[in-house]
C-alpha cells in the first residue's frame, strides 16, 4: 500500500470516520470514493474541512463527520437534514413537522442542541442564503443532486470560519470533476398509503475549451405530500380543546346570570344537581343548552365526528385537524463553471435558484386572542333558553363573550413560498511558488411570500353578529354560531365574506466579498509551516411587510383582525454589516521519529467588526500527535464570540403561539383551579397573586384557562451584547495496522467535547416565566405581583392570559459536554462474493451534561436527559437532550450488492416538568428504537437500483407530556412503516 493511500485512509479516520460508517455504506468503500475524488481534484494537496490550510496528509484536528452521497440515498430521506438528524452530534430542530401556524416549515441544523443560530451552514466553504431574521439557513434549498458529500465540524470553528460558528459547521460539498449525465429518482410511500415523497434530479457535467474549462449544471424537483392527524389513530383523542364548533357562552363574573334561572332551565332538561351560573354553556343542535365542563345535557357525539368527552368535559380533539407533516414542493437549478484564463489563474462562477413552497395547516380558526368578538343580545339566532338566562343578568343588555371554532370555514393554512437566488464569481490561482490566492464576491436574496388562506376576519364576523337579521341581508343565511349544525351550514357567500387570503412578505439579502491568501513560511525539518490569511466583508439586510389585518393597527388591538393569530408588526429594511480579518498557521514540529511519527501545532485568530456591536475576537489553538502510524491523538481549544443578529437586535414585537398545556397534566395557567399551583399547599397565596395580576376576585374560585396555548410576543433588544464560548475537544483515532485478516478493516474514533457559552442571547422561555412568577421553582417566595417575571404576563378583564412577553435578553449561560465515538469493523466475506464484506458501523453519543443558566449568578438548571416537547424548532433548551444516542448499521456490501439493517436508538428521557415543576413531575419518554432495512443493486456501471423499508417494525409514537399534541412528530417517526425505491442512471 503506497504512502498516499495510507494517508488517505488515516484521513478518513481522522475525520471521525465517514458517516457511511454510521448509516449504511461501510468505511472502506467511502475511503475508496474519497481517494478517487482526491486524485481528480486536488493532486498532491487536499483541502481539509475545518481548516483554511491545505495539508498534504489531510489530518483533521477538529472532530469531523463526513457524509457520503450513498449514505444519504440509503437512508431513504429526500431531505438532507432528516438524514443528518439521525447522528448523535445533531439535535432535531426545524423540519417538516414544525411548520404549524405559519412558521415556515424550515429545515434547520442544530449541533449539540445549542441552537440553529450558533452554527454555520456552508456550500463549498461559502455561506448559503439565509432564510429568516435569525440568520438560519433552510437546508431545504440545497438540491441533493449537486451534493458530493457533507463535512460536519462538531466543535467550535469561529476563528476559522466566522464568529457565529460556536457549535460547529456543516459544509455541503458539490460534485467535483463530474462528466456526463446523471438521472436519479426516488419514491417513498407509507404503509398506510399517505405521506408520499418523490424526488428526481438531472445533473450534467462537461469540460470545454480543450479541457481548460468545466461546467456542472443540476436541476431537481421534489414533492412531499402532507399527513393529517386524522390519518393517524394516535391523534384521535389528542389536544382536547375547549374551543368547540358548537360555540359556548362565557359568563362574566361581574355580570353573572341568576343561579335560580340557570338551574330551572336545566331542571327542565331532567338534569339533577346544581349548575354553577359561571359554568360555560354550549348549544345543542336542537336549541337546548349543555354544560361544557361537566357535560350535563350534552346531546352531541362523545367519541367521533370531531368531538369527545374527557372526564365528563366536552372537548374537541383538534389533533385530528392538524397537518402533522407538512407538504413541500421544490424546484432547483444550480450551475457552476470554471475557466483557466492562464496556466496560473482560473475564473469561476456559480448560480443557485430555488423555488420552494411549504404548506402548513393548523385546523379551524379559534376565537382565541383579544380583542375578541362579542354577541349582542339582539342577535336573532340566540336560542330561547339562552335568552332567558341572559335576561336574568344584572345588566341584561350587555353583549356576551363567546368561545368557538369556525367549523363552517375550511381549515386555515399557509403557503410559504421561498424564492432564493445566489450569484457568485471569483478568481483563484498561484502567485509565486508555494503561494496562492482565492478572491470572490457573491450576492443572494431570499424572498418569502406567505399567504394565510381562510383567514377569518373579526371585523366581518362582528358585523354579522351585530346585524339585526344576523347578517342575512349581507350574505346568504347570515352567521349563526349557536350549535354545531348551524355553524357548519355557513353559506359559501358568508364564508367568502368573513375570510380572506392574508399576504405577508419577508425579504433577506446577503452580500459577501472575500479574499484568501495561502502560502508556506519555513520548514523545521518536519514539513513546511503554512499560513492562511483571510479578509472579508459581509452585509445582511431584512425587511418584513405583514398583512395589515395581522397588525394591531387593524382596529382590534392588542391583537390583529384575524381570528386565532397573535398580532405582528412590520420592520422596514434593516441591515448589519461586518468586516473580518483572520489568520491560521500550521507548524509541523517533528516527523518520522520513534513514537513521534507526526507532531504539529496550529493556531488561528479572527477579528470581526460589526456595525451593530463593534469588534469581537475569536482564537484557536490545536495540536496533533501520531505516536505510531495507526494512532492519532488530537485536541484543540477555541474561544468563540457571537454578535447578536438582526432578529435579536431589531425584531419588532412578533406574535406566536406558546404551548402551556392543560393542568394538572401540563403546566397550563397556574391560576387555573385545576393546576397543582392552586391545589397545592400554597394555593391560597397563588390565588391572591392571581387576583393581584388581573383575575377577577369573583371568578377566582372557578377560573379555568380555556385552551392549551396562549399568545407569545418576542421582541428585539438594542442593548444586547455579544455572547462568548469556550470550546475544548480532545480525542484519538485508531486504525488497525493489520493489512488483512479479521482486523484488517477496523477503525475507532473517540472525542470528548466541552462547550460553555456565556452571556447567552435568547428569549426568556414562556413556560419559565409562568414557573418563576408563581414560585413553582422557588423564584418568587413572597408571591409578589411586582416580580419581574410576573410583569411579563398580561391578562384581559376576565383574567385570561392575553400574552406572555419573551424579549431577547443576555440571560445567563449554557454548558454541555460529552463523548462521541465512531466504530467500524469489516471482515471479508469471500464465501459470498470475491469483493464481499460484512461490516458493523456505529456512531454513539453520550451526553454528560446539558445545563442552562437563565440569569447571571442564578443556579444552573440541569436539562440532561430531558424531553422538552413544547420547545420551538430553534429553542434552547431543545426538544430533547438524551444521555445516549446511537446509530448502528449491520450490513453486507460487494461490488454488485449491498444490504443491511440500521438501528436508531435514543435513551429514555425525563419530562421537562422535572426541571420546571419538580413537585409535579409528569411521565417521561421511554427509550426509543427504530429499525430500517435497505438494499442496493448495481446492475452495471450505468444503472443502479436501491430500495428500503424505514421503521421496519412500525414503531408507534411515544407519549410526550410536555407537548401540546402529546408527542413530538419532529423527533419521532409519525409516518410508521414506509417504503422507498430509487434508481440512478449515468450516461
Amino acid at each position: 500500500m503506497n504512502m498516499r493511500m495510507i494517508g488517505s485512509r488515516l484521513a478518513i479516520s481522522a475525520s471521525l470516520l465517514s458517516v457511511s460508517v454510521a448509516l449504511s455504506t461501510p468505511a472502506w468503500s467511502q475511503a475508496a470514493d474519497a481517494q478517487e475524488a482526491d486524485d481528480q481534484n486536488y493532486a498532491d494537496e487536499i483541502i481539509v474541512t475545518g481548516s483554511l490550510i491545505r495539508r498534504p496528509n489531510n489530518t483533521a484536528v477538529s472532530p469531523i463527520v463526513t457524509v457520503g452521497t450513498e449514505t444519504i440515498k440509503e437512508s431513504g430521506n429526500v431531505n438532507l437534514n432528516d438524514a443528518l438528524n439521525q447522528f448523535p452530534s445533531f439535535t432535531t430542530s426545524g423540519n417538516a413537522a414544525t411548520g404549524g401556524q405559519g412558521t415556515g416549515g424550515r429545515a434547520t441544523i442544530n449541533l449539540h442542541g445549542l441552537g440553529s443560530n450558533r452554527n454555520l451552514v456552508l456550500l463549498d466553504g461559502k455561506r448559503l442564503p439565509l432564510s429568516d431574521i435569525s440568520g438560519n439557513v433552510d437546508t431545504n434549498i440545497i438540491p441533493e443532486s449537486i451534493i458530493g458529500g457533507i463535512d460536519v465540524i462538531t466543535g467550535g470553528a469561529s476563528a476559522v470560519y466566522g464568529s457565529d460558528a460556536m457549535s460547529g459547521v456543516v459544509n455541503f460539498k458539490t460534485l467535483q470533476g463530474f462528466e456526463g449525465v446523471k438521472v436519479d429518482s426516488q419514491y417513498n410511500i407509507s404503509e398506510r398509503g399517505d405521506g408520499a415523497k418523490f424526488n428526481t434530479s438531472l445533473a450534467f457535467g462537461s469540460k470545454f475549451a480543450q479541457g481548460r474549462g468545466s461546467v456542472l449544471a443540476a436541476f431537481s424537483y421534489t414533492k412531499q405530500d402532507p399527513i393529517q392527524g386524522s390519518e393517524r389513530e394516535f391523534f384521535h383523542d389528542k389536544v382536547p380543546s375547549s374551543f368547540l364548533g358548537y360555540g359556548t357562552f362565557i359568563p362574566s363574573a361581574t355580570n353573572a346570570p341568576d343561579a335560580g334561572v340557570v338551574n330551572a332551565i336545566f331542571s327542565g332538561y331532567g338534569v339533577t344537581g346544581t349548575i354553577n351560573p359561571l359554568d360555560r354553556l354550549g348549544y345543542n343542535d336542537n336549541g337546548t343548552l349543555f354544560v361544557q365542563n361537566g357535560g350535563q345535557n350534552y346531546l352531541g357525539p362523545t367519541d367521533g365526528n370531531g368531538y369527545a368527552v374527557f372526564g365528563g368535559n366536552v372537548r374537541m380533539p383538534v389533533g385530528q385537524q392538524l397537518q402533522v407533516l407538512n407538504s413541500l414542493k421544490r424546484k432547483t437549478a444550480f450551475v457552476k463553471a470554471d475557466y483557466e484564463v492562464t496556466p496560473d489563474i482560473t475564473a469561476y462562477g456559480q448560480f443557485l435558484y430555488v423555488d420552494l413552497t411549504v404548506n402548513t395547516a393548523s385546523g379551524g380558526s379559534l376565537t382565541q386572542f383579544p380583542t375578541l368578538t362579542s354577541i349582542p343580545v339582539t342577535n336573532p339566532f340566540i336560542p330561547t333558553d339562552l335568552a332567558t338566562i341572559l335576561a336574568s343578568r344584572p345588566d341584561a343588555t350587555a353583549p356576551i363573550a363567546w368561545n368557538g371554532r369556525y367549523v363552517g370555514v375550511p381549515y386555515k393554512n399557509w403557503d410559504e413560498n421561498f424564492i432564493v437566488q445566489q450569484y457568485m464569481a471569483g478568481l483563484r490561482g498561484g502567485i509565486v511558488d508555494g503561494w496562492s490566492f482565492d478572491v470572490y464576491a457573491s450576492y443572494d436574496e431570499s424572498k418569502h411570500n406567505q399567504t394565510m388562506h381562510n383567514a377569518v376576519l373579526k371585523s366581518r364576523v362582528q358585523t354579522l353578529l351585530n346585524a339585526a337579521d344576523g347578517g342575512a341581508s349581507i350574505c346568504e343565511g347570515g352567521f349563526n354560531p349557536f350549535g354545531d349544525a348551524n355553524a357548519r351550514s355557513l353559506s359559501a357567500e358568508c364564508q367568502a365574506y368573513i375570510t380572506k387570503d392574508a399576504r405577508s412578505v419577508e425579504n433577506l439579502t446577503q452580500t459577501q466579498v472575500q479574499g484568501q491568501l495561502n502560502g508556506s513560511l519555513f520548514d523545521l525539518g518536519a514539513g513546511p509551516a503554512q499560513i492562511a490569511l483571510v479578509a472579508n466583508y459581509r452585509r445582511n439586510t431584512y425587511s418584513f411587510s405583514p398583512d395589515s389585518d395581522l397588525t394591531a393597527l387593524s382596529g382590534f388591538a392588542p391583537g390583529g383582525n384575524i381570528e386565532g393569530v397573535v398580532n405582528t408588526q412590520p420592520l422596514a429594511k434593516t441591515g448589519i454589516s461586518v468586516k473580518e480579518i483572520a489568520a491560521q498557521v500550521d507548524i509541523p514540529l517533528i516527523s518520522d521519529k520513534p513514537f513521534v511519527r507526526e507532531l504539529a501545532i496550529g493556531a488561528a485568530g479572527r477579528i470581526s467588526d460589526y456595525s451593530s456591536t463593534g469588534s469581537v475576537k475569536s482564537y484557536e489553538f490545536d495540536a496533533r500527535w501520531r505516536p505510531i502510524e495507526s494512532l492519532l491523538i488530537r485536541g484543540g481549544f477555541q474561544r468563540a464570540v457571537r454578535a447578536p443578529n438582526i432578529g435579536e437586535l431589531y425584531s419588532p414585537q412578533q406574535g406566536a403561539q406558546l404551548v402551556i398545556g392543560t393542568p394538572p397534566g401540563g403546566l397550563g395557567d397556574p391560576c387555573d383551579v385545576r393546576s397543582t399551583a392552586r391545589t397545592g399547599s400554597s394555593g391560597a397565596q397563588v390565588s391572591d397573586l392571581c387576583v393581584a395580576l388581573g383575575v377577577p376576585a369573583a371568578a377566582i374560585g372557578s377560573y379555568q384557562f380555556p385552551t392549551t396555548a396562549t399568545g407569545q410576543a418576542t421582541s428585539g433588544n438594542l442593548d444586547l451584547t455579544p455572547e462568548s464560548a469556550n470550546t475544548f475537544n480532545v480525542g484519538a483515532v485508531f486504525n488497525s495496522p493489520a493489512v488483512g485478516g479479521i482486523f484488517g478493516d477496523f477503525s475507532v474514533s473517540v472525542d470528548y467535547y466541552n462547550i460553555k457559552i456565556k452571556n447567552v442571547i435568547s428569549p426568556v422561555p414562556g413556560l419559565t416565566v409562568l414557573s418563576k412568577c408563581f414560585n413553582l421553582d422557588g423564584s418568587n417566595p413572597g408571591y409578589s405581583a411586582s416580580n419581574e417575571y410576573c410583569q411579563l404576563v398580561s391578562r384581559d378583564n376576565s383574567g385570561q392570559i392575553l400574552q406572555i412577553s419573551t424579549p431577547y435578553l443576555n440571560l445567563g449561560a449554557l454548558k454541555t459536554d460529552g463523548v462521541e465515538a465512531q466504530i467500524h469493523w469489516g471482515v471479508p466475506a469471500g464465501f459470498l462474493a470475491e469483493s464481499g464484506k460484512l461490516y458493523v458501523d456505529s456512531a454513539i453519543g453520550w451526553l454528560h451534561n446539558y445545563k442552562v443558566q437563565l440569569l447571571p449568578g442564578a443556579p444552573f438548571l440541569d436539562y440532561t436527559g430531558i424531553s422538552n416537547g413544547g420547545a420551538g424548532p430553534n429553542s434552547v433548551p431543545p426538544r430533547a437532550t438524551p444521555k445516549w444516542k446511537a446509530l448502528t448499521t449491520f450490513g453486507y456490501k460487494s461490488d454488485v450488492l449491498g444490504v443491511g439493517l440500521r438501528w436508531r436508538y435514543q435513551g429514555s428521557l425525563k419530562d421537562t416538568s422535572y426541571v420546571l415543576t419538580p413537585n409535579n413531575v409528569q411521565v417521561g419518554v421511554k427509550s426509543y428504537n427504530l429499525w430500517d432495512m435497505f438494499a442496493n443493486v448495481k446492475v452495471n456501471n450505468r444503472l443502479e437500483f436501491r430500495a428500503g423499508v424505514n421503521n421496519l417494525f412500525d414503531k408507534g409514537l411515544p407519549y410526550v407530556a410536555s407537548s401540546q399534541i402529546s408527542t413530538d412528530p419532529a423527533l419521532y417517526d409519525l409516518v410508521g412503516r414506509s417504503f422507498y425505491m430509487g434508481a440512478r442512471v449515468t450516461f
